[in-house]
């Protein structure tokens, strides 16, 4: 029997993964612009969003198909206590559409999210869904009956370098306990939850997160990034300014053992990316719409491109504009001033190329099936880069 380990990671809790680690803090110059971070530098500094991550690490060697090695996971994402009843205003961006978030048609129609967002690999979309319908249904029994039906909000990397996709190995059992798991405050970056089997630029990717505060004349607001990294080209990774992936574009390269069944060329190789933007500034769908657009500025100072195959999906949402289903709900005074929002639309490109960053910076090498390996951000040699710059 092959052996299976299974993580759920809350919010503030520390995940035991079996893979290289390196200690030390995120460089202080990988703080992109000016504008401040929050407590966390990451997407619960915006009140009221909630984070967890569903880990699944086991078995090491040849692929079998449909048993391992496991690599993979969900990140879940709550904008609020209870999204189904007050509804966040929100906005979906696809800048290339080889990829998938469910769900988005919806939100374009309406401008507005009633569900919890979830992040996992491609296989495992639709047990994910089905598992975010079970946690609405347990929650609002009148789902289906007396209320509406919920179309869940999953959005996929492909992970089929590292894991075994055929396995789809996250179920809709695992999906209820992960939600009710979510919880504010600090949480893991890297390779945990939905970046578990991703990459980035040639080295391991994931999860990272940034966030950006404004001054109170800009009006106070906290602008929150998550993102999932499964894309980039290695030459083209730059940090601070600094040509990092030319540095070392002969160092550190993805191993590829010739046993290994895996197309390092074409669609199935190329990775995605995935970005969800909170924020408690009070605005509407259609200036939310731009915010998400703005991501793609951020991403590419980062030296990110989007390939044919890749799949680029952005969401921005407003956890303070909402649209109840219960009538009553006192509706906020939109922010409307242009300064503001061009300081919103500032403080979403620094975060997002923040983002990058320390997905980068907290991910750890990983070998998955067939021997595939991705080393993770060598973190002296990068600081040595940035400091002589």
């Amino acid at each position: 029997m092959m052996k299976r380990r299974v993580f759920l990671a809350c919010a503030s809790a520390l995940c035991a993964l079996p893979v290289a680690a390196e200690a030390g803090a995120k460089p202080r110059a990988l703080h992109a612009g000016p504008y401040p971070s929050g407590p966390v530098d990451g997407i619960t500094d915006v009140p009221g969003v909630r984070v967890a991550h569903l880990t699944k690490i086991s078995g090491q060697g040849a692929l079998r198909p449909g048993i391992g090695p496991v690599r993979t996971g969900a990140t879940a994402i709550l904008q609020n206590a209870d999204p189904w009843t007050q509804r966040c205003a929100a906005s979906f961006y696809s800048l290339n559409g080889n990829g998938e978030m469910t769900g988005t048609h919806w939100i374009d129609e309406s401008g507005f999210i009633e569900h919890p967002i979830l992040l996992t690999s491609t296989t495992n979309v639709p047990r994910v869904a089905d598992g975010v319908i079970d946690w609405m249904i347990q929650r609002h029994p009148e789902i289906g009956i007396r209320s509406d039906v919920p179309l869940p909000v999953v959005a996929e990397c492909n992970d089929q370098a590292l894991n075994d996709t055929q396995g789809r190995h996250v179920h809709a059992g695992e999906i209820p306990p992960l939600l009710n798991a979510v919880e504010s405050g600090q949480f893991d970056r890297g390779n945990v939850g939905a970046g578990t089997g991703m990459h980035g630029f040639d080295f391991k990717g994931g999860i990272g997160s940034a966030s950006r505060k404004l001054s109170a004349d800009l009006g106070g607001y906290t602008i929150g990034v998550l993102l999932n990294l499964n894309d980039g080209l290695r030459p083209n990774l730059i940090m601070d300014g600094v040509p990092v992936g030319r540095a070392f574009a002969h160092e550190l390269l993805p191993v590829f053992p010739r046993r290994a069944a895996y197309a390092r060329r074409g669609r199935g190789a190329d990775g995605s990316i995935n970005v969800i933007v909170a924020t408690d500034a009070p605005l509407d769908s259609r200036v939310l719409h731009a915010v998400a657009k703005r991501v793609t500025l951020g991403l590419g100072k980062t030296g990110w491109t989007s390939t044919v195959g890749s799949g680029d999906l952005f969401l921005a949402l407003s956890t303070t504009n909402l649209t109840s289903r219960n009538p009553g709900l006192v509706t906020v005074r939109l922010e409307e001033d242009e300064d503001r929002i061009d300081a919103i639309y500032a403080a979403t490109i620094d975060a997002a190329e923040s983002a990058v960053y320390d997905a980068l910076w907290n991910a750890r090498t990983m070998v998955g099936r067939d021997g595939i390996t991705f080393y993770g951000l060598p973190h002296a040699p990068v600081r040595e880069l940035l400091a002589r710059r």
